[in-house]
């Protein structure tokens, strides 16, 4: 299959993946009105708005900072396609469709919501992560395997 199909096909596969289970999250189950459900020892399904960047980090740029945090997201969007599109390694496409889906799932929440919808909270023995979503779940692991792939023997193939 070709790089740039099998990394268009990871993009959608992700996008539909989040904005599917936000949709679900926000108008079947109702979470906003739950506020947070425990689902498993140790995983919650907590409601937050996040205004912010990863972590909550720049979350005080007010109405402002979500139309910049998107068009910062759909220019490294664009950066990262360039990337995908020259790519002759499979994995390399497979990543780089996951983080520019999830990418692109926050962007529409953004605009949408202007704020991303956060609903899974992992935490045990006194210890939270913070709540994410899928977007930021796929982000992390197509980060993941670009430094996994990054640091490869490449001499090894």
């Amino acid at each position: 299959m070709n790089n740039r199909v099998l990394g268009a096909a990871c993009l959608l596969g992700a996008l539909v993946a989040d904005q599917a289970s936000k949709y679900w999250i926000l108008n079947i189950y109702d979470l906003p009105a739950r506020e947070s459900v425990p689902v498993l020892p140790g995983l919650n399904l907590t409601m937050v708005w996040n205004h912010a960047i990863t972590f909550g980090m720049l979350g005080g740029a007010g109405a402002a900072g979500r139309i910049i945090f998107s068009l910062a997201a759909l220019l490294i969007v664009a950066g990262l396609g360039v990337w995908m599109a020259r790519t002759r390694r499979q994995w390399v496409a497979v990543a780089l469709g996951m983080v520019m889906g999830g990418a692109i799932g926050n962007v529409i929440d953004r605009l949408r919501f202007g704020a991303v919808v956060d609903f899974i909270h992992a935490h045990a023995y006194g210890w939270s992560w913070p709540v994410f979503n899928i977007a930021d779940a796929l982000i992390d692991c197509g980060v993941a395997i670009l430094i996994i792939d990054n640091l490869r023997d490449r001499d090894a193939n």
